[in-house]
């Protein structure tokens, strides 16, 4: 089974609250909330691939050291095993807005369950939540 590896990020914001991306129409599992994020290119740290993916996606700035590992899904979809770190980023530099038409809303960790998310986002909640 071929194994896809994504790197994901919890921005939280001064109040405490997760950025949520709403997944477009035309995109595998439309309408469902994930952490901004994306698929690794060959060569990319997954660090790069958060900085490179919240530059074109948020249109924001983020340095590597500002990205803290927190924990990791290993889910099995029907045609693919996804292996996804999720970090936690407090700083970046900009202001958050979808650039590829994206709904986007921040959240509190406890309100992440009232979200529909693909399968493999919801273990990550609990470990927000114990953040806090």
């Amino acid at each position: 089974m071929k194994i896809v590896l994504v790197a994901a990020v919890a921005l939280i914001d001064a109040d405490g609250r997760v950025l949520l991306a709403q997944r477009p129409e035309g995109k595998s599992m439309a309408g469902l909330w994930e952490f901004p994020g994306g698929k690794l290119e060959p060569g990319e740290s997954p660090e790069e691939t958060l900085i490179r993916e919240l530059q074109e996606e948020l249109g924001i700035e983020v340095k590597a050291p500002c990205l803290a590992p927190l924990t990791f899904a290993s889910h099995r979809y029907e045609d693919f095993h996804l292996l996804m770190p999720l970090y936690v980023c407090r700083r970046w530099t900009g202001v958050v807005r979808g650039r590829e038409g994206q709904a986007l809303k921040w959240v509190r960790p406890t309100k992440l369950r009232d979200h529909p998310m693909p399968p493999a986002d919801e273990p990550l909640i609990p470990h927000l939540i114990d953040l806090f």
